[in-house]
């Protein structure tokens, strides 16, 4: 019948979701590893670094919650394209304002336009909680936490790309001509996200005239298992009625609010403590702990998927308070690469424990508490760097190193709140699920 004809697969629709967040989740670095030139062109204080480093996770992470639960009424590609268009303008304001004003123009009376269009080049990281929700619709339940790991993995990994490359690019091209080579990635990024996109199967059969009944029903012939309550707010509101929802909001704000704001910190905290230069900051910062941090979400889901959610979620922030306390009390490069690298670890893998309770915990409101702990979450990449900064302003350089004891008493937080979790879990618990294949 060719009304339930699917097109696409789970396997393309995880791929253009990845895709989307890939393209969009670059943005969480717009000024992060080149910090020092906006510093020092706008002489900027460390509490007002903190915040412009921070602005795109303003938007980034508060646009989740509507956005996330949007997902439940028109199906991921509307709103990822949305998103990715404000993306779009938010850097085309900036490449323009560098065009007209860097390097002798860009002086503080520009701050607010500048972390005005931070903010808006922020905004394709909200895809992130439409991209889990339709993942989360494409796949069966046993198979949640290794999926989410999979896409949120590989997505996570374009910030430390960015990271990586824009210093690169920085001394290559200049700054200016560097912003606008981003400019042109995200527009043929969107592009061909909106080429491969498709939604899950039940909102295609929608789509076609088919009642949501009739839909539902087809669509678990082609084996999707969890559906959208069809309302956006009342996918919000059941969420926020599930006290469960807002411990995972506060465990994801420790792990992927933490995540956020060191990749826009990190590479601050190299040049200042440790007088690396800002194209190996950059370096550091990706491999040391961007891309370890995403990358390690794929086994953190797959780990979490067969012991449970709950204790791995333990484990992975003790690793992050250890860090943490080592970074506080050490100057020497060795020891602060090898905690960096275990902090890289633990938020990595506490992010995939968190998601693949999401389901799991509520399972009748995924869009919405998918927003909710990915957007409430993901603020603390906002408000982070700036209580980062406050250390800065209290004691100079060396603020960059006390400023993880920000970190020591989030993991402590964290670790009592994961393990209240575990001994008060449901009773179909998420760790005794079936693995699935």
């Amino acid at each position: 019948m060719t009304e339930s004809r699917i097109r696409g697969s789970p396997r393309r629709g995880l791929a253009s979701a990845t895709l989307g967040f890939f393209v969009g989740f670059a943005g969480v670095v717009v000024y992060g590893p080149v910090a020092s030139e906006f510093e020092s062109a706008m002489d900027l204080s460390g509490l007002a670094l903190g915040l412009l480093v921070g602005a795109p996770q303003l938007t980034g992470s508060l646009l989740r919650v509507p956005f996330g639960a949007w997902v439940d009424d028109v199906g991921a590609k509307q709103p990822f394209l949305v998103l990715l268009g404000l993306s779009i303008l938010g850097m085309a304001g900036l490449s323009a304002l560098l065009l007209t004003a860097y390097p002798e123009g860009l002086t503080a009376g520009l701050y607010p336009l500048v972390f005005l269009f931070g903010a808006l080049s922020g905004c394709g990281i909200a895809t992130f909680s439409v991209g889990t929700t339709q993942t989360s619709y494409w796949y069966p339940t046993a198979r949640q936490g290794t999926v989410l790991a999979a896409y949120a993995g590989l997505g996570n990994s374009s910030p430390g790309l960015f990271t990586l490359v824009l210093p690169i690019a920085l001394a290559a091209l200049g700054l200016t001509t560097a912003y606008l080579a981003w400019f042109a990635f995200l527009v043929v990024g969107t592009i061909v996200y909106a080429f491969l996109a498709v939604d899950p199967p039940s909102f295609q059969l929608r789509d076609r005239g088919m009642d949501a009944d009739a839909a539902r029903e087809r669509a678990a012939d082609h084996g999707q298992e969890l559906f959208p309550g069809g309302d956006a707010a009342a996918s919000i509101r059941d969420a926020a009625a599930i006290p469960r929802t807002w411990a995972l909001v506060a465990l994801f704000f420790t792990s992927f609010g933490g995540f956020l704001a060191l990749t826009v910190w990190l590479p601050s905290y190299w040049t200042a403590v440790h007088g690396v230069g800002v194209q190996s900051a950059g370096a550091l910062t990706a491999v040391a702990f961007t891309l370890p941090a995403a990358l390690i979400r794929l086994p953190g889901g797959y780990l979490s998927d067969r012991v449970g959610g709950e204790i791995t979620a333990v484990a992975s922030f003790v690793a992050v308070g250890a860090a943490a306390v080592a970074l506080v009390g050490t100057r020497g490069y060795t020891v602060a690469l090898a905690s960096t690298l275990l902090l890289a670890a633990g938020v990595g893998v506490a992010n995939a424990a968190v998601f693949q309770l999401v389901p799991a915990y509520v399972p009748e409101a995924v869009g919405g508490a998918s927003g909710l702990v990915g957007g409430l979450g993901a603020f603390g990449g906002f408000v982070i760097p700036p209580a980062l900064g406050v250390f800065v302003d209290l004691h100079g350089p060396s603020g960059y190193a006390t400023g993880f004891v920000v970190f020591v008493a989030l993991a402590l937080g964290s670790v009592a709140l994961a393990e209240r979790l575990y001994r008060v879990r449901p009773t179909v618990a998420p760790d005794t699920a079936p693995a699935g294949d």
